[in-house]
């Protein structure tokens, strides 16, 4: 598909479970690729292998059920492997980063490739993966041997704080907003009196400042209208730019230059 849409020029963009991704009225336009199947999860030695497709949440279960320790902290993220990597997602004081050890990748041209997770330049919810052009198709996770019972208690804690925390009752698109140096993106919208302000169908959650929610059939382009009303107002309240997390994908409706 890599090689075709290059050969014939087509745009091409790759979904994984699309959970930190706001897509535009309007749509995407050429070649859309889910690997959502590629859903395997396997052991070697103290590794877990996992395609890009699964859950990030079912590798860490996965790595539960061997009594494999390293992936709890990624037992409440709900994007897929691939997804994780590309963002090195991260919750609790742990990030994709403190344990992959490579992944192998179909890169620009449409060859395999397996590349050392020191040379994804993982960063905090960044990584090289988009500059480099390359399409995740499986990680290796390098984890070490521990109590079952040890682990579980400590993904129970962790998914007890997330029901209890996140605003997991509507849609979204999970956190917004990077953490800015020095601060918290949600004690800085809190802090603005924006919890329960929204434009159209989105709102600033109530429960978790750092997440915006569809209350109401809102659009794109309402929930990205919230995005910059927070944006703007923690900026004259705090002079702190909040950058995205959630990435925007896609173009507004009316749109029909085939070459956008």
């Amino acid at each position: 598909m890599i090689r075709f849409a290059n050969k014939t020029n087509i745009p091409f963009t790759l979904l994984g479970n699309g959970s930190n991704v706001i897509v535009r009225d309007g749509g995407i336009r050429g070649i859309v690729l889910s690997l959502k199947r590629f859903l395997n999860v396997r052991r070697e030695g103290n590794k877990v292998i996992a395609e890009s497709g699964a859950r990030i949440i079912d590798a860490s279960r996965f790595a539960l059920q061997e009594s494999l320790t390293g992936l709890e902290f990624s037992c409440g993220i709900p994007g897929t492997v691939g997804g994780a990597l590309y963002m090195n997602a991260g919750a609790y004081g742990g990030e994709v980063k403190d344990c992959l050890e490579s992944a192998l990748v179909v890169d620009s041209k449409g060859d395999i490739l397996r590349v050392a997770a020191e040379d994804l330049n993982l960063e905090y919810r960044t990584s090289n993966i988009a500059k480099k052009g390359y399409i995740v198709i499986e990680a290796t996770f390098a984890l070490q041997i521990g109590k079952h019972e040890e682990i579980k208690a400590i993904m129970d804690d962790l998914t007890y704080k997330r029901e209890s925390k996140q605003p997991l009752e509507y849609p979204s698109c999970g956190s917004v907003f990077k953490r800015p140096p020095g601060y918290f993106a949600g004690k800085l919208i809190q802090d603005s009196d924006l919890q329960g302000k929204g434009i159209g169908g989105a709102e600033v959650s109530t429960k978790h400042a750092g997440f915006i929610v569809n209350k109401n059939q809102a659009t794109a382009t309402d929930y990205i209208s919230v995005i910059e009303m927070v944006q703007k107002t923690v900026k004259y309240k705090f002079n702190v730019n909040l950058e995205r997390e959630v990435r925007i994908l896609g173009e507004d409706e009316g749109v029909t230059d085939k070459k956008s």
